[in-house]
């Protein structure tokens, strides 16, 4: 399965960040390739392509805030998670995206 994502939360500094990392640290875990973009104090970072959103089978909206240029991923499947859902229940995360792509 691959998966791209977005943290981002209100101050966009450590949760953002921390996010992120806990979901690529999971996703390795699990066999899953992931791309994470972060949305946070430091403006866009890890900025998605237009192939990694093509070539991902789901994408993680992991955001307290709206994601700038949503946009891109109206014609992908998403899953939404609060950022806290990232940091507690990443596993969970991908559980249920795998779910959905059954």
């Amino acid at each position: 399965m691959k998966i791209v994502a977005i943290t981002a939360c209100p101050t966009g500094i450590a949760h953002t960040y921390m996010a992120a990392d806990k979901l690529s640290d999971t996703a390795k875990k699990l066999g899953i390739t992931i791309k994470v973009e972060t949305q946070g104090a430091m403006g866009i970072e890890n900025r998605l392509t237009e192939q990694d959103i093509h070539r991902a089978d789901i994408v993680v909206m992991a955001a307290d805030i709206r994601v700038e240029y949503g946009e891109r991923f109206e014609s992908k499947l998403c899953v939404n998670v609060s950022i806290q859902d990232a940091l507690k229940k990443p596993q969970s995360i991908f559980s249920q995206c795998q779910k959905l792509m059954k």
